[in-house]
């Protein structure tokens, strides 16, 4: 009875500090939990203002990179020429007139009196400065009453972009001339004339047919054509397309000439910059069938004493224009009045003596 008596009171104490330690415990965790909740709720709320807002800040930031990265491709594509391919199929829409790239004839006169761009000293000098170039004409080109001034302002604008581009066919000619001659070409070579043989719309390889097609078009020739197709800069087609040259397109976005036949759907082809038509223009002649026979007079020239003659090579542009031999006729005048021959030999201007001029 004893030992059974003692065994209940063990029990019983046992189970009065079972329940003591289950109540400490419960105070403990009802007292910690709702801090603890509380902790962790404003610790979530603290990371997602933190996301949202480096979320924030980072698109922001992306966002200021991107307009830079506009800013910087714009400008670049605006002082360099398209790429070789890019030219005629990149087109741009009518500027506006507060266009900021667009230059008026005053301020572009400024700008090349101050570099000491005049047409007496280049064709005494034989050099030009390529670093007057203009991306697109000036509206009040067509406004200025004297024919002479005109004539001037219109050659100094082109003339920098056709010696350039001719000079960039002189460097490849070159470097063609030395492939030849060679009796095994390194595979940049073979590669570099895989892009020349696309370039020229050479087939089969044919090294004989890109010799003839990768020439030169006369400063003087070129500066003629220029101002027949645009009437010294002063053509709609010339304002709002770049368009020098007057080339057609039926594929491509163009401007449509006011009065065409009803069974014609040509348009005239537009270029985003000056250089890009001087550049198709220069293709059209190298590529096109109907100018054939004026590559095989250039490469007889060529053959003859190294010096290309506009006047004689204009006789094979008849299909140039529908009015033929007339077309032909009229360049020849151009170039005769306004002596363009003084500027078939004329250079760029060598990168020190450029930077001199423009201290």
């Amino acid at each position: 009875m004893k030992k059974n008596l003692k065994q209940e009171i063990i029990n019983s104490n046992l189970n009065i500090f079972k329940t003591f330690l289950t109540s400490l415990v419960l105070i403990l965790v009802f007292s910690i939990l709702p801090n603890s909740v509380s902790f962790i709720t404003n610790n979530l709320k603290s990371n997602e203002i933190i996301f949202n807002s480096s979320k924030q800040s980072f698109e922001e930031i992306l966002d200021k990179q991107n307009k830079k990265n506009k800013i910087i491709e714009d400008s670049l594509k605006n002082r360099f020429s398209w790429n070789i391919f890019d030219d005629i199929d990149v087109f741009g829409k009518d500027e506006d007139d507060e266009d900021p790239t667009r230059l008026s004839a005053s301020t572009i006169e400024e700008l090349f009196k101050e570099n000491g761009y005049n047409l007496d000293n280049v064709k005494e000098t034989k050099l030009v400065n390529t670093g007057n170039q203009l991306t697109k004409l000036p509206k009040e080109l067509k406004n200025i009453e004297s024919p002479k001034k005109r004539k001037k302002l219109f050659i100094k604008i082109v003339l920098p972009l056709i010696i350039e581009e001719n000079l960039k066919i002189r460097f490849d000619r070159k470097k063609l001339f030395k492939i030849l001659n060679k009796n095994n070409n390194s595979s940049r070579d073979k590669a570099w004339l895989e892009v020349k043989f696309k370039q020229y719309g050479v087939k089969n390889n044919d090294l004989a047919k890109l010799k003839i097609r990768m020439d030169e078009i006369p400063v003087s020739l070129a500066i003629a054509q220029a101002a027949k197709e645009t009437g010294w800069g002063s053509s709609r087609f010339a304002q709002e397309g770049n368009a020098l040259f007057g080339q057609w397109t039926w594929t491509g976005e163009g401007i449509k000439p006011l009065e065409v036949e009803k069974n014609k759907k040509h348009k005239v082809a537009r270029f985003k910059i000056l250089k890009a038509s001087v550049r198709a223009y220069q293709r059209n002649l190298n590529t096109h069938s109907s100018y054939k026979e004026f590559r095989i007079e250039r490469a007889i020239q060529r053959d003859n004493d190294e010096k290309l003659d506009s006047l004689k090579l204009v006789n094979f542009l008849e299909k140039y224009a529908e009015t033929g031999k007339e077309y032909t006729e009229v360049l020849k005048k151009i170039i005769n009045q306004n002596s363009l021959t003084d500027f078939d030999d004329v250079n760029i201007l060598p990168t020190s003596l450029k930077m001199k001029n423009l201290i």
